[in-house]
């Protein structure tokens, strides 16, 4: 498994257990199909399960309205005077999700429990007269609610004076220590890629870089973990238990393989920051490892909470959506809460997640296959009892219809009681086997025909196949391939209710009629179009409004192609009247935006007016080490100015 791609006892050691957890779960009856594949551990069985789960960003930079803090905000300003922990607890288990995950430092470093590793932490707020411990409070809330309970815990870390030291490795070890020792049974430990970078540290206001392949030591790292917490899954890149799906959109590719081969870079062994990540959407079929997807999504544009995206939280349609293509594509739904700077969520936030928790039971509560006659082209030994298809129907994850060992293709007919009208088709295999199927056909028998319906891949632990639009039909089939005998555990029939549409309010910026630039392509940044985007080695862009405005914000939206070169991180907006002499409006970061590339608002704490806009990139994504520049849109807000 692992051996092939690491170096180190430490990590024979973590493989070995995995490999033993799993190969003791894998059969159940002396006859049952032999395991394919590399499997699941007891833990990654308990994760699949799980399903969904939330992620809650919470820091002093809730307070200073930013994404990423940059170390240097006062302890004093992280006052939530109405938190309540229990809220958020609550609105998550109202909204269908079975666990949360306590973001206890960000890369800002501020600690919301009492550590005695680092001074920056919640006893130096006001919080509770600094006597409180915020995750305690989340912990307490998730075992009072019934919820499982999980710790983020940055490796990289902003504030602190010894990042990029050895000493700071111990640090951070000794904070996970903390974690595991005093916040009850986790069901993971999440570890942010996002390492290395200016920040505060304790005053230097510096760059700092790390060898992302060396400096954590990640495998003696992570047997801290497995040796204090051994049911948790970690969480990172490359696992070892869960991985990244490569997006922040919340969505796995179509055809997603929990197994994946993971590849490092320059001959060196795969990291978190450090490996190629071209299969971490996809996975590898019959990879060297099983690690399936996390798929991680704010409910609101950004992870931490700003006043300014109240009207943009998710609606439950479009959660349904991700649900979808997330926990039915075998993978998990990791959600982002951020409660505001009372401590609390928004009402609209609490009011999406009930209304999503409604449609998720109001679907999924009625199975249209109960009630069904299923025959099997075949079934393994004839134990009809023990492999037979009414084990498709007994809501058990690991009891499953199997063929004999030499059918690699099989046949599965549905006859329903009568005409039955759904648009969502549930498949799961029995993954303490592996993940055996390539390929499922399904046709519905119309007009005296079986007529095709659709194909899908990589079933795994869930596949969900929504269809485009609903079908009635007394009849369906089912034609399984796999390169080994089939173990389907089961099926289910569903149909989605008609939603009321509803649309996310989309701000408006000023009218771009009139606007102009001096070439033709950088005109592709005010089109209209997000598609299309201006890719330049210049560092900055002049766009003239045609006409004096009251500007009060500015928007900047990344290329939408999928690929981040020339991305703007670091930024400066100037305005002018006459195209020549400038003015600063405003300078900052965008933080999170080659992994989160939605529409940066930088709303301006003073007003200005101009006629000429020009952004500049102090600092972009490089592409092969080539300094670049790109914009797919540029908005501007506010009003025009009268003559």
């Amino acid at each position: 498994m692992f051996v092939n791609m690491y170096r180190g006892r430490s990590l024979l050691t973590l493989i070995a257990a995995c490999l033993f957890g799993a190969n003791s779960l894998a059969q159940d009856f002396d006859d049952a199909p032999k395991p394919y594949g590399v499997l699941p551990s007891k833990r990654q069985l308990a994760w699949h399960e799980t399903e969904m789960y939330c992620l809650i960003h919470f820091t002093p930079t809730t307070f200073q309205d930013k994404e990423w803090g940059y170390g240097d905000a006062d302890p004093a300003i992280f006052n939530p005077k109405k938190f309540d922990a229990e809220q958020i607890v609550a609105a998550a288990k109202a909204g269908g999700f079975k666990g949360i995950i306590s973001v206890a430092k960000h890369h800002d470093g501020f600690a919301l429990w009492p550590t005695k590793t680092a001074a920056y932490n919640i006893s130096e707020s006001p919080w509770k007269d600094g006597r409180g411990d915020m995750v305690k409070e989340f912990q307490l809330a998730a075992q009072k609610l019934g919820m499982k309970f999980g710790v983020y815990c940055s490796p990289w870390d902003r504030n602190n004076p010894a990042y990029g030291s050895p000493e700071y490795v111990t640090i951070y070890r000794n904070q996970l220590k903390e974690l595991y020792s005093n916040y009850g049974e986790l069901f993971m430990s999440w570890h942010d890629g996002a390492n290395g970078g200016d920040g505060y540290y304790g005053g230097k206001k510096e760059k700092r870089k790390v060898d992302q392949s060396t400096y954590y030591d990640w495998m003696n790292t992570w047997e801290i973990t497995r040796t204090m917490q051994p049911s948790a899954n970690i969480f990172s890149d490359i696992g070892l238990d869960v991985r990244w799906v490569g997006n922040e959109k919340g969505v796995a590719a179509e055809t997603s393989w929990s197994t994946i081969t993971l590849v490092g870079k320059e001959g060196k062994d795969p990291m978190p920051g450090y490996m190629d990540d071209s299969n971490l959407g996809t996975g590898t079929r019959n990879g060297a490892s099983w690690i399936p997807t996390e798929c991680d999504v704010p409910l609101r544009p950004g992870w931490f909470y700003h006043a300014s995206q109240d009207d943009q939280v998710k609606t439950p349609a479009i959660l349904f959506d991700l649900y979808c293509k997330s926990v039915g594509r075998g993978g998990a739904f990791d959600l982002g809460l951020s409660p505001n700077t009372d401590g609390l969520l928004h009402e609209n936030d609490v009011k999406a997640l009930k209304e999503f928790g409604s449609l998720l039971k109001q679907v999924f509560d009625k199975n249209l296959l109960k009630g069904a006659r299923l025959k099997a082209s075949n079934i393994r030994n004839d134990n009809n009892q023990r492999y037979g298809v009414q084990r498709l129907t007994d809501e058990d994850r690991y009891s499953y219809w199997a063929t004999d060992d030499d059918v690699h293709q099989a046949e599965l007919e549905i006859e329903l009681p009568n005409q039955r009208t759904f648009n969502i088709i549930r498949l799961r295999e029995n993954i303490k086997l592996g993940q055996r199927i390539d390929s499922v056909l399904v046709d519905e028998w119309k007009s005296g025909a079986w007529m095709r319906v659709t194909r899908v891949t990589s079933i795994g632990a869930n596949r969900i196949i929504r269809l485009p639009e609903s079908i009635t039909t007394s009849k369906l089939r089912l034609r399984v391939f796999a390169p080994v005998s089939i173990a389907l555990s089961d099926m289910g029939l569903f149909a989605e209710p008609t939603l009321k549409k509803q649309t996310l309010v989309k701000r408006k910026g000023l009218d771009k009629a009139g606007w102009s630039s001096e070439t033709s392509e950088t005109k592709k940044a005010f089109d209209n179009d997000q598609q299309t985007f201006v890719l330049t080695d210049q560092r900055a862009i002049i766009v003239n409004l045609g006409a004096k405005q009251h500007i009060s914000a500015f928007g900047y939206l990344p290329r939408q192609d999928g690929k981040s070169g020339g991305t703007v991180e670091k930024y400066e907006y100037y305005v002018s009247d006459n195209g020549k002499d400038w003015r600063l409006a405003v300078s900052g970061e965008f933080s999170n935006i080659k992994a989160n590339p939605i529409l940066q608002y930088t709303a301006l704490v003073d007003k200005v007016t101009g006629q000429y806009v020009k952004l500049v990139a102090k600092q972009s994504v490089s592409d092969n080490g080539k300094p670049l520049f790109s914009i797919a849109e540029l908005e501007v807000y506010g009003k025009k100015s009268k003559k």
